[in-house]
């Protein structure tokens, strides 16, 4: 036999010793009643009796390796168990047992990580779901969750994902970002910051626009943290990521239908609930149907300040996204009104994107200023100007204003927030040369 084979055939023994110790200790498990936070060591203690009764002798760091693995598929997620653990990456994606990528610092990477078989991919998806009353079968074979860290979980398997089952995790940041970092990061100048702050602070109704994976959640969940403390928000998700810091807050989450396609809460129901919630604030983690045009309704009837994100590539097709979600909801309303619903209801669009090199930032901060005829008006207060790439592939480029002040600068200041001219682009030394001539 060569060496090759030989290898091959100690690493299939390896998978059959760890397969049979895996079921001994399941069944163990599933025969008593165990406390959640003794689960562990008593797992430890289990598979260290199941190992001894098998008489089989492994070198040490071959036996610590075994253990390790076993214990990542009873407790954690198995294969992926490291990838969650490692800080630095920021989303799983499983494709089919023999391919996982990674994004790390805004780069995909293929990682050297690998399941067994299909089985093992559907038994970590299993785990994942089982807890949270969801299911994912051949009827039913795409499902949303979230892991108890709050990590997004999207999984799809056969017949839809004709390669194997996919599973895409979207990591939950451990640590709350804040303003101060998304500076230091370069994905938005202090003086954008201190605009964002003085329209949050002020009740402008506001939506982050952005692709998918282009930071909107976490900007959402930035901009929420300059919401005064005695106000009450109402936070409207599908899988709750927001985290706010406010005491006042009421968290609501959407809830799949049971097995027989019942009793489904949608994003719209929790919408419209919300309304008789006496929110000060609402604010919804994404809009993607018939709710956009609950939220502009809500938006214009004294809920100032809420804010929601959508997927979009610019301002101005976050407005037609808004437009087709709203015809989406039933009502036979003319183009025109609804455009004049969005006009009156949004102050602010904020454009996240990832540009080339995987970096996040705000490219664009736009004023809804309202109608003209029958197109919505509106006027760019900052923007992202590209200069060029790096040896690298990293975009470079400058964040800064237009030079043009927002016509709703008055609302801005009744409430008491005067922004000095050179947040805008301003040149404060030739305004007072022009002020002494």
């Amino acid at each position: 036999m060569s060496l090759a084979e030989r290898s091959s055939s100690n690493h299939a023994e390896l998978i059959k010793l760890k397969n049979h110790l895996i079921g001994m200790i399941a069944r163990e498990v599933d025969s008593r009643e165990i406390d959640a936070v003794e689960r562990r060591s008593v797992v430890q203690q289990i598979l260290l009796q199941a190992y001894q009764s098998t008489r089989v002798q492994l070198s040490t760091p071959v036996r610590e390796q075994l253990f390790h693995d076993i214990l990542d598929e009873l407790l954690g997620f198995g294969p992926l168990q490291p990838l969650l653990d490692d800080e630095d990456i920021s989303e799983v994606m499983v494709n089919g047992a023999k391919k996982v990528y990674i994004e790390r610092k805004g780069k995909l990477i293929k990682t050297n990580v690998t399941f067994e078989n299909d089985e093992q991919v559907l038994r970590v998806i299993d785990r994942i779901i089982l807890p949270l009353g969801r299911r994912i079968d051949a009827d039913s074979p795409t499902v949303d969750a979230r892991l108890p860290d709050g990590s997004r979980v999207n999984a799809v398997i056969h017949p839809v994902s004709i390669d194997g089952p996919t599973l895409t995790i979207r990591k939950f940041q451990k640590g709350r970002l804040s303003i101060d970092q998304l500076i230091d990061f370069g994905s938005i100048t202090r003086g954008m910051a201190d605009f964002i702050r003085a329209c949050v602070m002020s009740r402008f109704n506001i939506i982050i626009s952005g692709g998918t994976g282009s930071g909107k959640t976490t900007l959402l969940n930035v901009l929420s943290g300059f919401i005064p403390e005695d106000e009450r928000i109402v936070t409207i998700e599908d899988a709750a990521e927001l985290r706010l810091q406010q005491d006042h807050v009421v968290r609501l989450e959407t809830k799949a239908p049971n097995i027989e396609g019942r009793y489904a809460v949608t994003i719209r129901e929790l919408v419209r609930n919300s309304l008789r919630m006496r929110p000060d604030r609402i604010i919804v983690g994404e809009v993607r149907g018939g709710e956009a045009l609950d939220m502009l309704q809500a938006m214009n009837t004294g809920h100032d300040g809420s804010m929601t994100t959508l997927h979009a590539n610019a301002p101005r097709d976050a407005l037609s996204r808004l437009e087709t979600m709203c015809l989406m909801s039933g009502m036979d309303l003319p183009l025109k009104v609804i455009r004049e619903q969005i006009a009156s209801a949004i102050d602010l669009i904020i454009q996240q994107s990832r540009v080339k090199g995987g970096a996040r930032k705000v490219t664009s901060i736009t004023e809804v200023s309202g109608m003209e005829g029958e197109m919505v008006v509106m006027t760019e207060i900052f923007r992202f100007e590209q200069t060029g790439v790096d040896p690298l592939g990293n975009v470079i480029g400058t964040l800064k204003p237009t030079g043009i002040r927002p016509l709703f600068t008055p609302r801005l200041e009744a409430a008491g927030f005067r922004l000095g001219p050179e947040i805008f682009g301003a040149n404060l030394s030739d305004m007072l040369g022009n002020r002494r001539r």
